[in-house]
C-alpha cells in the first residue's frame, strides 16, 4: 500500500511538471500560431525571442536590480520592441504587393520563411559570440525554486509563476482577441487578408500589433524559465523553439487553443517518458508525435483550413 501511495504521488508530480513544460511551449506556441494565422508564414526566429527575453531580464537585473515583478514588465517591453524590429527586417521587405497573387505566392512565403531563419541563425551566432556559449547565472536573489509543499507533492515557486503567467496570458489574450478592435482586426486579417485591406483596416499595423504581442509572450516565458532554472544561454530557444512549433503543427497551425493544448500533451509525454527512457531519448517525443500528426492528421489535430500542413 504504501508503495502504491509512492508511485501516486511521484505520478502526480510529474504530471505537474509536464504541465509546467507543456505551458511554457504553449506560450511559444501561441507567437507562432498568431503570426502564421496572419501572414501564413512560420516564425522561425521566435526560439530567438524566447532568448533574447531572457538575456533582457538578466541584463535589466545586473543593471537596475529592480524587483521581480519589474523584471517580467520590462522583459514584456523588451518582447514588444524585439517583435516590431524582427517584423520590420525579416518579413515587411516580402510584402511589397497586397494583390491576391502575391498572397498566395508559395515563392514569397518559402523567401519569408528562410528570411526568419537567418536571422534566427544570425541572431544566435551574435549572441554566442558577444556573451560566450556558456550558461550565464542568474542572480541568486531573483531565483525562484523554492519548494512549496502541497501534502506530500513539491512544487518549485517558479512552477507557480509559470503556472500564474501562462493563466493571466491565455486569459488576457482571449480578452484581446474576441473583446476588442484590435483582436477583431487580427482575427479579421487572419481570416481574409486581401477583404481585411478592402474595408479600410491597415493590414501593416496589425501585422505589427501581431509580431508584437507574439514575441512579448515569447520573451516573458523566456525570463521566467531562466528565473527557475537559473541558467540562461544563447541555444536555449532552439528547443523549446522546436516543441513549440510541433505544437503550432499538431494543433493545425491557425489554431490557438489547438496549439496550447498539443504544448501541453507534449510536456505531459515527455515528463512521463523519463520512467521509461532516459532524458536524452525523451527529447524524441515530439519529433515522434509531429511524425504521426503529418501521417495520419496531416490537417492537424484541430485545423479548419483546407491546406495541409
Amino acid at each position: 500500500m504504501h508503495m502504491l501511495d509512492f508511485f501516486d504521488v511521484f505520478l502526480v508530480q510529474q504530471l505537474l511538471n509536464g504541465l509546467a513544460q507543456g505551458l511554457v511551449y504553449a506560450l511559444i506556441a501561441i507567437g507562432f500560431t498568431l503570426i502564421f494565422g496572419v501572414l501564413n508564414v512560420v516564425n522561425f526566429a521566435h526560439g530567438e525571442i524566447y532568448m533574447l527575453g531572457a538575456f533582457a531580464g538578466l541584463l535589466a537585473i545586473q543593471v537596475l536590480a529592480p524587483p521581480g515583478f519589474a523584471v517580467l514588465l520590462l522583459v514584456a517591453a523588451a518582447g514588444l520592441v524585439l517583435g516590431v524590429l524582427l517584423e520590420r527586417v525579416a518579413f515587411r521587405p516580402f510584402r511589397r504587393f497586397n494583390d491576391e497573387a502575391s498572397l498566395k505566392s508559395k515563392a514569397l512565403r518559402e523567401a519569408t520563411l528562410l528570411s526568419s531563419l537567418a536571422i534566427s541563425i544570425i541572431t544566435r551566432e551574435l549572441m554566442q559570440l558577444y556573451v560566450g556559449a556558456d550558461m550565464q547565472s542568474i542572480p541568486q536573489a531573483y531565483l525562484l525554486m523554492t519548494p512549496i509543499q502541497l501534502g506530500p507533492l513539491s512544487i518549485a515557486s517558479g512552477q507557480v509563476l509559470i503556472f500564474v503567467t501562462a493563466l493571466l496570458m491565455f486569459v488576457l489574450l482571449q480578452w484581446l482577441l474576441f473583446r476588442t478592435r484590435l483582436g477583431l482586426s487580427i482575427r479579421a486579417v487572419s481570416n481574409n487578408r486581401l477583404g481585411a485591406l478592402h474595408v479600410g483596416i491597415n493590414v501593416n499595423h496589425i501585422i505589427i500589433a501581431t509580431f508584437a504581442i507574439g514575441s512579448l509572450m515569447g520573451a516573458v516565458s523566456g525570463i521566467v524559465v531562466g528565473l527557475y532554472s537559473g541558467n540562461i544561454f544563447p541555444q536555449m530557444g532552439f528547443s523549446p523553439g522546436i516543441k513549440a512549433f510541433v505544437a503550432m503543427v499538431m494543433g493545425g497551425l491557425d489554431s490557438i487553443p489547438g496549439a496550447v493544448i498539443s504544448a501541453i500533451v507534449l510536456g505531459l509525454c515527455e515528463a512521463l517518458s523519463t520512467d521509461f527512457v532516459s532524458q536524452g531519448w525523451s527529447e524524441l517525443i515530439s519529433y515522434g508525435l509531429l511524425l504521426i500528426t503529418l501521417l495520419y492528421f496531416p490537417r492537424g489535430l484541430f485545423g479548419k483550413k483546407v491546406e495541409r500542413v
